[in-house]
C-alpha cells in the first residue's frame, strides 16, 4: 500500500513562500517520475511540476515557470515544491502524486492534498 503524505502547506501572504513536502511510505519512489498538481476552488486539478526520478529533470507549468521549484530526496522518499513569490491565484489545494513520465503524465497514485491559501 503507497502512501503519499503531503504537508507544509497553510495561509500565506502575497509575495511570501512556502515549501511543500510529500513523504511517500509503502514503496521507494526512487525509480519513478513524481508531480505535484493542483486544484482551485471550482476547476479542474492541474499539472503544476515534475521530476524525474534521478531529479536530474524537471518540467513545470508556464503559469508557474520562475516561482516554483520541484526537488526530490530520494533517500528520505520525499518530493518538495518550493513556491516564492506567491499570488492568490495559486491558491488551491496541491497534490504529490507518483507519475509515469518525468513530464507528469499518467499519474498512478494521489496524496490527500495540502491546503495552500494566499492572502492579498
Amino acid at each position: 500500500q503507497v502512501q503519499l503524505v503531503e504537508s507544509g502547506g497553510g495561509l500565506v501572504q502575497a509575495g511570501g513562500s512556502l515549501r511543500l513536502s510529500c513523504a511517500a511510505s509503502g514503496r521507494t519512489i526512487a525509480s519513478y517520475g513524481m508531480a505535484w498538481f493542483r486544484q482551485a476552488p471550482g476547476k479542474e486539478r492541474a499539472f503544476v511540476a515534475a521530476v524525474a526520478w534521478s531529479g536530474g529533470s524537471t518540467y513545470y507549468a508556464d503559469s508557474v515557470k520562475g516561482r516554483f521549484t520541484i526537488s526530490r530526496d530520494n533517500g528520505k522518499n520525499t518530493v518538495y515544491l518550493q513556491i516564492d513569490s506567491l499570488k492568490s491565484e495559486d491558491t488551491a489545494v496541491y497534490y504529490c502524486a507518483i507519475v509515469r513520465t518525468a513530464t507528469g503524465s499518467g499519474p498512478i497514485y494521489w496524496g490527500q492534498g495540502a491546503q495552500v491559501t494566499v492572502s492579498s
